[in-house]
């Protein structure tokens, strides 16, 4: 271990993400060139790297290539990840800001439950004390999107029971290229994307300015903006010692910064008021608007100290601060929080009719939280990979990494009331008087992943270490300058092993069985004593290619002993953030996944591809519990887990040919409940199913230009997506935007 310890330790001077950044293409044929930057490749930025990885790993995979994210050039990580199976996704702005990811049915409130990463690096604002993630990458920037299920993913945490999710951003090019795409559709949406980088002998860079916005598709009451604009700034530098160098070095530099102001709000509507106009919004939610900066470093040092041993270390630092100034009650004698108005608006008519404005109103009705956070994410990791073995090839994975993250929270709230149909506000609250706290957490983190390959068969036995320290400093509502007058702290420690084992047998080179069994786990929150989540998870699948057809059917079975909610105000709660024990759950499902070419390569210059995908997800809570959490509340046993569709499927056709390329896609997510039940679902408490389509199509004029459609909603499907965080929410209406790409 000491050769781990003097690179760790050389790292802290000379650590970078290196020619984990280079793309597939080499500048030369030599073979040593092509070792490097494969090796690299799936190392650095990658978990899996290429399609072909994927197909060999001992657990479940999908890597999304850049060719497939410019099918549809979606903005919109939800309309991605459609095509995965096994991932549930209930939507909440249309534009894909700020989504909710479940992985084989994971709780998918804020993706809170799985590994979000840029680059081989945690991105949620702070993953472990704090993993709500309120911020979200900009996917139109990225080159690939990895997702990673099964017994394998042990190598990332701490998240293990769903998967994890890497998006790869720009890489340096091994040439110089430039590349700029402009776009324009309905609702005054723009796009706009400039790349330039080069490559020389020891030098390499690569710069990108990306920004989108929108005027949004929903309409407020009496006029106002309901879209948003957010700018992404990319910068990478890398230093490289000569291709040929006995021991071959890499040090690259990455900055990102974006901005974003967006217009959204958790006011719903009501089951009429969407029957009515679906994309209406109220009055009283004219104020609300979300302004956020993220700024991420990562500094990685490659090292190759043989054609057999190699080490990647990465240190990172991510800072993000966000205000989201939003409606959150009403207060006509009595507080009532939006959600519960717009669940029972009979009930709650006064503060019903209050929203739509349209009759003055006293002071300090309605509170507008400055929901005002920063948080911090840094740490250092470092990964070694030896492969050795002629008959028996053996390869072994050590990797470690030490992770800080934190949030502050100062919070306060303004009152405001109507006059003469236009919002005033009425009180200035007190900063800090909402919420003035702080959550941190430290982690140490370890894993040891080893692969023996015997012909056919192929065995990765694995086991990965938490060590967690989760603290809380509450300075109190009435400390604005944080003395410490009113000071309570808490804390909750964490030691865990999370062991795991998949194995692939290959019967011929058209078929092949995968799967395995690993120890699920999610980090419980700072309350002392509070258990972590666990789960004991297995899968069974099979990959194979008959006649043509290419595809891969994987059944998997989750045993939660201990599954944990959390009470966020996106779901209906209070925002707290406070983890609850919800007990015993099983999740079972099956996913299957189908490729053929209509044409069956009966013709060279046409080719009619044909996808189709396929997620069951069955989900029963096996223990009783009373929640005050809007989406659990009164569980019995043979309750299912809510905004979980148990059917869903993506159906994909192409049409490919050397100057043009046309995609139709089709996507069915079945009716889903919003709170734990069994049974029919209430009407109140039901998101009913939709069947969507997108179009694109694509014209190459030439090697440099390349002109370009893409249509949201084809057919102009009306369709709710969601009934949290305050009532029914619709799905992104008809949208289509035309694009023009200049390429070098």
């Amino acid at each position: 271990m000491r050769w781990l310890l003097t690179v760790f330790s050389t790292m802290l001077l000379t650590a970078n993400l290196g020619l984990s950044q280079e793309s597939n293409d080499g500048k030369d044929s030599t073979a040593l060139k092509t070792e490097i930057l494969n090796e690299v490749i799936v190392n650095g930025s990658a978990i899996l790297g290429s399609k072909f990885e994927a197909m060999n790993r001992t657990g479940s995979a999908n890597y999304i290539s850049a060719k497939e994210l410019q099918k549809f050039s979606y903005n919109d990580i939800n309309r991605i990840l459609r095509n995965v199976p096994g991932v549930n996704i209930y939507e909440e702005d249309g534009f894909g800001l700020r989504p909710n990811i479940s992985l084989r049915g994971t709780s998918p409130e804020r993706s809170a439950k799985i590994n979000l990463m840029e680059d081989g690096v945690l991105i949620a604002p702070a993953p472990y004390s704090a993993p709500a993630a309120y911020y979200f990458p900009t996917i139109g920037r990225m080159q690939a999107v990895e997702v990673l299920k099964g017994s394998s993913q042990v190598q990332y945490g701490p998240n293990t029971t769903g998967g994890a999710i890497n998006m790869i951003s720009t890489r340096i090019p091994d040439r110089f290229t430039g590349r700029a795409t402009l776009s324009a559709g309905n609702f005054n949406s723009k796009n706009t994307q400039i790349v330039i980088g080069d490559s020389f002998k020891n030098f390499g860079f690569v710069s990108e300015y990306y920004n989108y916005n929108s005027d949004g598709f929903k309409n407020i009451d009496g006029g106002g903006n309901t879209g948003f604009d957010k700018s992404d700034y990319l910068a990478k530098f890398r230093m490289n010692t000569d291709e040929g160098a006995k021991v071959y070095q890499s040090l690259l530099f990455k900055i990102q910064f974006s901005e974003e102001r967006a217009n959204e709000t958790y006011l719903g509507l009501t089951d009429a008021d969407f029957n009515e106009n679906p994309y209406r919004r109220h009055r009283a939610s004219s104020e609300d608007v979300m302004d956020a900066e993220h700024q991420q470093y990562q500094l990685t040092h490659f090292l190759k100290l043989s054609q057999a041993l190699s080490i990647t270390t990465t240190g990172y630092v991510n800072k993000f601060k966000r205000n989201w100034y939003k409606l959150d009650d009403v207060n006509l004698g009595e507080r009532v929080g939006i959600n519960n108005v717009l669940a029972d608006p009979e009930t709650y008519a006064m503060e019903y009719n209050s929203l739509l404005g349209n009759t003055d109103t006293p002071e300090d009705v309605f509170g507008i939280k400055a929901n005002n956070r920063r948080y911090t994410s840094q740490g250092i990791q470092s990964i070694a990979r030896l492969r050795w073995g002629a008959d028996w090839l053996q390869s072994l994975e050590l990797g470690i990494r030490y992770h800080e993250d934190e949030e502050d929270r100062f919070q306060w709230v303004d009152r405001y009331g109507f006059q003469n149909n236009e919002l005033i506000r009425t009180t200035v609250g007190i900063k800090g008087a909402d919420a003035n706290r702080i959550s941190n957490a430290k982690a140490v983190a370890a894993h040891t992943l080893y692969k023996l390959n015997l012909g056919r068969f192929t065995l990765t036995p694995g086991i990965r270490y938490e060590n967690i320290t989760l603290g809380r400093i509450n300075y109190g509502t009435n400390d604005a300058t944080r003395s410490s007058t009113d000071l309570s702290e808490r804390e909750n420690q964490v030691d865990v092993w999370i062991p795991g084992i998949g194995a692939n047998y290959t019967f011929t080179e058209n078929l092949s069985v995968f799967g395995g069994v690993h120890k699920g786990f999610s980090p419980p929150g700072n309350t002392e004593g509070q258990d972590a989540e666990r789960s004991i998870n297995y899968e069974l699948g099979t990959r194979f290619n008959y006649r043509g057809i290419q595809g891969e059917v994987v059944g998997y079975y989750n045993d939660y002993q201990n599954l944990l909610g959390s009470d966020l105000a996106a779901t209906g709660g209070t925002g707290s953030l406070d983890q609850f024990n919800a007990g015993e759950v099983r999740v079972s499902g099956v996913e299957v996944s189908l490729n053929y070419n209509l044409l069956n390569n009966s013709s060279e210059k046409v080719r009619l591809p044909l996808t189709f995908n396929y997620t069951l997800t069955d989900t029963e809570f096996l223990s009783s519990f009373d929640s005050a959490n809007a989406i659990f509340g009164e569980v019995s046993v043979g309750d299912e887990i809510p905004y979980i569709a148990k059917n869903q499927f993506n159906l994909n056709l192409g049409l490919k040919h050397k100057k043009f390329a046309v995609d139709l896609g089709a996507r069915y997510i079945d009716a889903f409940r919003t709170q734990a039940g069994t049974g029919t679902i209430p009407t109140n408490l039901r998101v009913d199913s939709n069947f969507v389509v997108d179009m694109s199509g694509r014209y190459f004029y030439n090697s440099h230009f390349t002109f370009s459609f893409n249509i949201i909603n084809l057919f102009d499907t009306t369709y709710a997506v969601s009934r949290v965080p305050a009532g029914l929410r619709p799905g992104h209406p008809f949208g289509v935007n035309f694009s023009i790409t200049y390429g070098l």
